[in-house]
């Protein structure tokens, strides 16, 4: 159920759905509850497209925990890095995906590491798509930057963030491990961070860089609409309805 609302809150769906229901009033001669219904859609889409509303709207998230140096950090008994791959990696929403510049979370973690913020690394994500988990991509990612085998912990059951604090806590529990530095998101690190503190879990919040930031570009607008950051709006309203959903459900 709160997957079906997430995505039908989504504002590019959330506009169709209403332009639909505003037709159908109008075909009942009910034209100005259709009007309305259909102003209410074309301005949920507008608002959403501009980069004004991800700014303020997901960068409140992103800001919630900001990004510290490793050197910054305490030390921890474990790393944990929750599976996602947020926009493609980019390191700013409102500029072209550029592979070279993209940085993924398992690079935080990776630094962290090298850092001797603490001796393991637990890979948390299922296989959503395929038969390879979500866990085992981060592993052969953080094998090839010299990261050994053997300090990372594969948890491969989580399909959500719900489920990433649950079966974490019990590969947590049956190590005897207590305090975690947790790695995602800047913008799932709120979320991330409730769902763990509920499962007892001592969590550091070690966020990867922001993404929602003002570019350099000197002909970046606030106001004029912009595809990038209509995309970006369906990460930003899946955080704020998760949060709802979750705290509905008692799981934060």
């Amino acid at each position: 159920m709160s997957s079906f609302f997430t995505n039908l809150v989504i504002p590019v769906n959330l506009c169709v759905v209403l332009l639909i229901v505003a037709l159908m009033l109008y075909i009942a001669q009910r034209r100005k509850a259709a009007f309305l219904i259909a102003a209410s859609g074309v301005c949920w889409v507008m608002f959403w497209s501009l980069p004004a509303s991800s700014l303020w709207a997901g960068g409140r998230l992103e800001q919630l925990y900001p990004q510290e140096l490793p050197a910054q950090l305490p030390t921890a008994d474990a790393i944990v890095v929750l599976g996602g791959n947020t926009a493609n990696n980019r390191t700013n929403w409102f500029e072209p995906y550029d592979k070279n510049t993209a940085a993924p979370r398992v690079d935080t973690a990776a630094l962290l590491y090298k850092a001797n913020r603490a001796p393991i690394i637990i890979l948390s994500g299922a296989a959503l798509e395929g038969k390879t988990s979500e866990a085992q991509v981060m592993a052969r990612a953080l094998e090839q930057q010299d990261i050994p085998g053997q300090a990372l912990v594969l948890e491969m059951r989580s399909r959500n963030t719900h489920e990433n604090g649950l079966y974490t806590a019990d590969e947590l529990k049956a190590r005897h491990l207590h305090r975690v530095l947790l790695v995602t998101s800047a913008l799932h690190m709120p979320r991330a961070m409730a769902v763990f503190k509920k499962q007892g879990i001592m969590a550091i919040a070690a966020p990867a860089a922001p993404q929602i930031v003002v570019p350099g570009n000197p002909d970046f607008s606030f106001w004029l609409p912009n595809m990038r950051a209509l995309d970006a709006s369906r990460s930003i309203v899946k955080e704020y309805v998760g949060l709802l959903a979750y705290w509905v459900r008692g799981w934060i």
